[in-house]
């Protein structure tokens, strides 16, 4: 899987998640094959264009929420769930440009940290939207060293504070799992057969139909802003191209939930394929505002930096 360091690919796994959310924004339920449409062939530029109301190389809540898991690890010292959900509450109040209906009903609810999500739930029986894997790329790299059970556990505990549904929980601890093999220099495609038997049995099934070899976007049952077609999308996209630049391409054009796709995506290949494989031109424009915490904006130095902080404190 290529010769780049394992610094190289958590550096990869939070940028290129990073940058395929700001990628995919602009083109954020529309049509399929948009991306290509406007951009026919690969390394031309421009791609980073904003749009529906971002702009150009603009985050959106994914990684803002990502970035947010990422500095609570890095200041708490490892998994503090009261203060990542304190964070995410103070970021739900300053009217964040985007926040998942889902997302934002457990935060506003004034409910505490370990119950909310289950409340929500409750009353809801809406809980396996795609918004605790859109955020999981740093998690994934802090938890990566202390191997399967215990990265899986974490990505389900972290799932848990916004999201109800076991299904969320069990899609992230898939991502946190594969993003772990990709790390040691592994294929995670090699790896989906034997970490679907850490996946909890009642899911089980529906992850091993939906991450299988033969599985295609067209044959998802529900939107790709649910968890499972989330997740599979990002497979099918890592499987079917060989670059990171290609795998975002095909996550992009598949349309619907492209911000959410394309981070999930680019996670998984810029663990694969290290940062050196993320175009500049795509890093150079990117930015991640976070509101409610003073205005402060980090760009691709920043997200680098915390990366390689994150891929360091568990080793």
């Amino acid at each position: 899987m290529g010769s780049c360091s394992r610094v190289e690919r958590a550096v990869g796994a939070v940028l290129g998640s990073a940058v395929g959310d700001a990628l995919g924004a602009p083109f954020e339920f529309g049509p399929e094959g948009a991306f290509s449409a406007r951009f026919p062939a690969p390394g031309h530029g421009g791609e980073m264009c904003g749009g529906g109301g971002w702009d150009p190389g603009e985050a959106t809540d994914d990684t803002q929420m990502a970035v947010l898991v990422a500095e609570s690890l890095m200041e708490c010292g490892g998994l503090q769930l009261p203060d990542v959900f304190r964070r995410f509450r103070q970021w739900a109040a300053s009217e964040p440009k985007d926040i998942g209906l889902q997302t934002e009903a457990v935060l506003t609810s004034g409910d505490p940290w370990d119950l909310a999500a289950a409340l929500h739930f409750r009353t809801s029986q809406r809980g396996a939207g795609n918004g605790s894997l859109m955020r999981a790329a740093p998690s994934a790299v802090y938890f990566a060293r202390e191997g399967r059970d215990a990265t899986m556990d974490a990505a389900r505990r972290i799932a848990a504070l916004t999201h109800g549904d076991r299904a969320a929980w069990e899609g992230t601890a898939v991502f946190h799992e594969l993003t772990r093999i990709a790390l040691a220099g592994d294929d995670p495609l090699d790896a989906v057969e034997e970490t679907l038997r850490s996946v909890h049995p009642d899911h089980r099934e529906r992850y091993a139909v939906a991450l299988s070899p033969d599985w295609h976007p067209d044959l998802a049952t529900e939107f790709n802003g649910a968890v499972w077609p989330c997740l599979a999308s990002a497979l099918w996209a890592l499987r079917t191209t060989s670059s990171y630049e290609n795998a975002l391409r095909a996550a992009i054009d598949l349309g619907g939930d492209t911000d959410t796709v394309a981070a999930v995506t680019g996670g998984l290949a810029g663990a694969v394929y290290g940062s050196a494989a993320i175009p500049e031109r795509w890093t150079e424009a990117l930015h991640v505002p976070l509101p409610g915490f003073g205005g402060r904006v980090l760009g691709a130095a920043e997200l680098g930096e915390l990366a390689r902080g994150l891929e360091k404190a568990r080793g």
